[in-house]
């Protein structure tokens, strides 16, 4: 999705994907994310919070078609757990 001028590229990785946005931001800051495709991100969401980490917000559907959540880990980086939904 997106291209060389778009302001959202997302980059497939086999079933995972890999999300950049121009933020007009320094290098390192605001670079975008990678999308794992989990099975439950319920239960990624869970196991995150049991191991102390702080997601930015519970798993919730899409209107793009997926129940993801975002958490961030310890160098600042966006992650995004997701499934894809129907």
């Amino acid at each position: 999705y997106g291209d060389a001028a778009a302001p959202f590229v997302s980059l497939s990785i086999g079933s995972n994907y890999v999300n950049l946005q121009r933020t007009g931001q320094p290098p390192g800051t605001g670079w975008g994310r990678v999308v794992f495709h989990v099975e439950s991100p319920d239960e990624v969401h869970d196991i995150a919070i049991a191991a102390g980490h702080d997601p930015e917000f519970a798993p919730s559907d899409a209107p793009w078609g997926e129940r993801y959540f975002h958490i961030r880990d310890p160098d600042g980086h966006e992650l995004s757990f997701a499934r894809r939904l129907g």
